[in-house]
């Protein structure tokens, strides 16, 4: 095996996919790229890792809210240039023509361009490593939208995509909770 270096190893465990995280801090909608993404159980309870260099973050611990919406492929360069820009000076929701949808239990809003969003309240955030845990108040996907297939960052500037779904549910049962 050839050795790598310990400050490369985070890129081999990025896990879950590429989100984009929606606040709402009474006057205005933001949006922020998050890769790093933890689901805690087979509830709906999730973390996220950011802090106060991500301007999205003083209205997240402000209204104790926000929404994880799920990007596919097809948005790659939006989730990029979404990550790459600061809402301090820019509407990213026009910028990069997201359309804005009112959730049922929070004031952030959902977008419609992603293939599933949850709306989200705060539970804890733990600052000494910046985790941010949510419990899911709502969940929503677009059945309709014909690209499914998520993106996953590997931390150094490129991703992967989903593939193939291999089916493992029948020798999985006695370990998966009923009804998922």
């Amino acid at each position: 095996m050839k050795k790598l270096a310990l400050g490369k190893a985070f890129t081999l465990l990025e896990s879950g996919p590429v989100v984009l995280v929606t606040t709402h801090d009474g006057k205005h909608n933001n949006v922020m790229t998050i890769s790093w993404t933890m689901v805690l159980d087979f509830t709906a309870q999730f973390a996220i890792t950011t802090g106060s260099w991500n301007h999205s973050y003083a209205a997240l611990r402000k209204t104790r809210e926000c929404v994880i919406a799920i990007p596919t492929v097809d948005m790659l360069d939006t989730v990029v240039g979404i990550g790459t820009c600061s809402g301090a000076d820019t509407d990213k929701f026009s910028r990069f023509r997201l359309t804005p949808v009112k959730g049922r239990t929070v004031k952030a809003p959902l977008i419609k361009e992603c293939v599933a969003n949850i709306e989200c309240k705060v539970v804890e955030i733990i600052r000494k490593h910046n985790i941010v845990v949510l419990q899911g108040m709502a969940a929503y996907v677009d059945v309709s939208r014909k690209e499914k297939r998520t993106l996953h960052a590997v931390g150094d500037g490129t991703f992967i995509v989903d593939g193939r779904k291999l089916d493992r549910k029948k020798m999985m049962a006695a370990k998966i909770p009923p009804g998922i």
